[in-house]
């Protein structure tokens, strides 16, 4: 899960877990060597002190590694300008699929997308019945239905948890694991 961290996520990370390591340092290894009695008197404000730190570091892991899928389902628009008389006028419009006998074509191979998600480990960290996968570090794909150019797009650039696997699939295999994320979830 570390690995499909971005580099702004892990320095948060780093920075928080530094932190409360020096902290445990200072008071377990430095302080007591001064004042050997401590925390003694000091006991509640070390406690309110060691609280409020464990705190801010899980605060940090769900703030540094969660997952920014909120907007799984959403369909990107497209930008249609055109001139009327002298005025430019800009309307946005959701994409059409494609059609062939009622069914949306897609760009990918879904028969060959099945072997392509079991072989990227996609199972490891998403659910999809039609794949017997139940991982719980990503979305569940059943339940978002994403669409097939969200499904590439988060495969090739990666977002939050969820790692690039440009340069590890060919484009064929990500269109193929879209398609068959895309058929498995609407079918």
């Amino acid at each position: 899960m570390l690995i499909a961290l971005t580099s702004g996520q892990k320095t948060g990370l780093a920075v928080m877990a530094a932190v409360f390591v020096v902290f445990a340092l200072l008071v377990s290894m430095v302080i007591p060597r001064y004042f050997p009695d401590f925390p003694g008197r000091l006991l509640k404000p070390f406690l309110v002190a060691s609280i409020l730190l464990a705190l801010g570091m899980m605060t940090a892991v769900v703030l540094f590694a969660k997952d920014e899928e909120a907007a799984h389902g959403a369909e990107p628009t497209q930008v249609d300008t055109h001139e009327v008389g002298q005025q430019t006028t800009a309307t946005t419009t959701a994409p059409e699929p494609a059609t062939t006998g009622g069914e949306p074509r897609l760009a990918g191979d879904p028969a060959n997308g099945e072997s392509v998600y079991t072989k990227a480990g996609c199972g490891g960290c998403h659910v999809l019945q039609a794949a017997g996968s139940s991982g719980t570090a990503g979305p569940n794909l059943d339940d978002s239905s994403p669409s097939e150019d969200l499904v590439v797009e988060r495969v090739t650039n990666g977002k939050g948890a969820m790692p690039s696997f440009r340069g590890q699939l060919s484009e064929q295999e990500i269109k193929d694991v879209a398609a068959y994320v895309v058929n498995a979830t609407t079918g």
